[in-house]
């Protein structure tokens, strides 16, 4: 496994955790709503940089993203 594979999965493990316990959502839901965002799909494009970031700040995007529907 490469660092940044590694970095991403962690990064989901987080921010599925987080929407978990802030949205109470189950583990499905959020794992959906986390693959199916905008967010991570930038967290995937290598050139973006973003898996290089803490999850709290991808978080952020990603809350933004499910209150306005577009990524801040």
């Amino acid at each position: 496994m490469s660092d940044k594979q590694f970095l991403i999965e962690s990064i989901t493990k987080d921010i599925v955790s987080y929407l978990i316990e802030d949205y109470g959502m189950d583990l499905q839901t959020a794992l959906r709503r986390f693959y199916n965002s905008d967010t991570y799909a930038k967290l995937l494009d290598e050139r973006s940089g973003l898996y290089t970031q803490s999850s709290a700040y991808i978080y952020d995007f990603l809350k933004h993203e499910l209150r306005t529907g577009k990524m801040g």
